[in-house]
């Protein structure tokens, strides 16, 4: 079921949205050469406790996964697109890193994710962030009442195929409030004029995830969690909790 919500209860969740912003930007600040993922993971965590919230990725376990997730964000790097576990690995120059990052504060969920080079970047990789960017700015835009959720699909796949990337399969966006993943379900492409009617109150997860090269194919890593690239493309993956409200697209999960 597809619940709205109401101005005080988007409020509730922009004040989670804020958490997560601030602890993707500590996450994004620790990160350098030599630095391990798990310091990441810790940067996030500490602002997390510190703002009173909860984080909503640690110990999330749904039916498809092997084990309970070990970490406050999801650390993906390089051709690993998402779920990425952050573990005691080191940072390397000119590494492509994607943080995805949830919290829950007074019973309201925020979720947003973002993506950067650390050390030298390769213009190829800054290219790809960018477009990735410009997706999801593009689905935010399409978020207005009286639309369509295939507008917003739409307007991810065409960004990101118009700038030449491949969108990964069987991925996308969802409904967001209470809990972390609620319905509907938001495809990365999709046919503009199709689907459900946009409605004030309508709160959504949209996150395009890039690939360079191939057809958006996917493997596991033995985690059970880690998503990579099946053609060893990089990636990179960039979510904004995004309200739908009479005034148009309302962010939730900027600073």
């Amino acid at each position: 079921m597809v619940e709205l919500r109401t101005p005080g209860e988007i409020e509730a969740m922009r004040a989670a949205g804020r958490v997560v912003a601030r602890a993707l930007r500590a996450a994004r600040d620790r990160a350098a050469v030599g630095v391990t993922l798990r310091e990441l993971d810790e940067a996030a965590a500490q602002v997390i406790t510190e703002e009173g919230a909860k984080p909503l990725f640690l110990d999330y376990h749904p039916a498809w996964a092997p084990t309970p997730f070990p970490g406050v964000i999801c650390a993906s790097v390089n051709d690993a697109v998402v779920h990425g576990i952050p573990t005691d690995d080191r940072l390397a120059d000119g590494d492509l890193v994607s943080i995805d990052c949830g919290a829950l504060l007074d019973g309201w969920s925020g979720d947003a994710a973002i993506s950067f080079t650390v050390g030298t970047a390769d213009p190829a990789d800054t290219a790809l962030v960018e477009a990735a960017d410009g997706a999801l700015w593009a689905g935010i835009a399409e978020a207005r009442p009286g639309g369509r959720l295939g507008d917003i699909s739409h307007a991810i796949g065409r960004a990101a195929r118009k700038a030449g990337y491949a969108l990964l399969a069987d991925h996308g966006g969802h409904g967001i409030g209470r809990t972390m993943h609620e319905e509907p379900f938001v495809a990365n492409d999709g046919k503009k004029g199709k689907g459900m009617r946009l409605r004030t109150g309508l709160v959504l997860a949209l996150e395009p995830m890039l690939i360079a090269g191939g057809k958006g194919a996917y493997r596991h890593d033995p985690d059970g969690w880690t998503v990579r690239s099946a053609g060893g493309g990089r990636a990179a993956h960039v979510e904004h909790t995004v309200a739908v409200t009479e005034d148009g697209p309302l962010v939730l999960t900027e600073p």
